[in-house]
């Protein structure tokens, strides 16, 4: 599973960047772990050279943000099909782990495939080649083990709920908001394994103006799948997003969902996304945010689910937030 996901869609030319990047986080330390996996290769005319890049950030509820991010020329990104491999410099990413580490960060990890890959994006909106940015998650549900050390300590993983996700593109959105959650228990304690949504709401320019939000929603619930991808749907699905919370439903068929994220201010790391044009978009982002979701069926509510501090937010714009700190620029 994952393969065909993961292949590295760049093919050498200007006008590209694509992400790999793993969200996850530990019950056991509370911390929220985002290791990403980068390249850029400018527009013909940006006076820029392609790079590749290695980021990670780590939320630890008790102590501070991290923030971390090198960059190499081009040439240091490797990236083999069968079986999918990726490597920029010494760091390795694979359908089953990723290791790697700079400066005063590593990280050694594994995850064995489970779920089905996941797709934001409808082959319609695809052929038309109307999306600026692709998104999937080969591995949108693993138990991920192993250890990362940040701020000179070293935390053992086992077990830690995340997802691998990748995206490419020409260009990220206006502004945005995305979420995922693999660690949801119900409202009595009782958890739910097998059980995820992932989810963004993009505004985009189109003519001189923002249109939006438009919002695609994956994910599985009772041991179905939840897709509501439709060209039409994605802008019908209701969306309310700021720098902390997002209110979401979407639908698929006869079931709905109803998302709520909320996440603390002082626990999201700020970073620079550069687009190959050369804007820049500010991204605020915590593992370490709670989500409640309620599923529906027609007029019945089927289950309630919660993870508190379990969650996964991104909130982003063109200019950066005034007061809160970029950790990398």
């Amino acid at each position: 599973m994952g393969t065909d996901h993961n292949a590295l869609r760049w093919d050498g030319g200007p006008g590209h960047y694509e992400v790999y990047y793993l969200s996850a986080t530990d019950r056991g330390s509370g911390c929220g772990l985002w290791i990403r996996y980068t390249m850029v290769a400018p527009e013909q005319g940006v006076d820029a050279e392609p790079t590749c890049s290695l980021w990670f950030m780590a939320m630890d509820p008790g102590g501070d943000l991290t923030g971390r991010k090198a960059s190499f020329p081009v040439a240091q990104l490797m990236a083999e099909d069968q079986p999918f491999r990726l490597r920029i410099g010494e760091a390795e990413l694979s359908d089953h782990g990723m290791r790697g580490g700079f400066e005063d960060v590593g990280w050694d990890l594994s995850w064995t495939p489970s779920l089905p890959a996941a797709e934001h994006v409808h082959p319609l909106l695809r052929r038309a080649r109307i999306a600026k940015t692709i998104l999937v998650l080969p591995h949108p549900d693993v138990a991920v083990a192993g250890t990362v050390s940040f701020g000179g300590r070293e935390v053992s993983l086992e077990g830690a709920r995340g997802g691998q996700a990748h995206l490419w593109g020409s260009k990220h959105a206006a502004r945005w908001a995305w979420a995922h959650c693999n660690d949801f228990e119900t409202l009595q304690g009782e958890p739910r394994p097998g059980t995820f949504i992932d989810g963004v709401s993009v505004f985009v320019p189109r003519f001189g103006r923002e249109i939006g939000p438009n919002s695609p929603i994956v994910g599985r619930f009772g041991d179905r799948d939840f897709r509501s991808v439709g060209p039409l749907r994605v802008t019908r699905n209701p969306s309310r997003f700021g720098l902390t919370s997002w209110h979401l439903e979407a639908t698929d068929g006869e079931r709905r969902l109803v998302t709520d994220v909320e996440a603390d201010r002082e626990q999201m790391v700020g970073v620079t996304y550069h687009d190959p044009d050369g804007d820049l978009a500010y991204c605020y982002n915590s593992e370490t945010a709670s989500m409640q979701v309620r599923v529906w069926e027609g007029e019945r509510l089927v289950e309630e689910l919660c993870a508190p501090g379990r969650a996964h937010f991104e909130y982003a714009q063109r200019e950066p937030v005034p007061g809160l700190e970029l950790h990398v620029r």
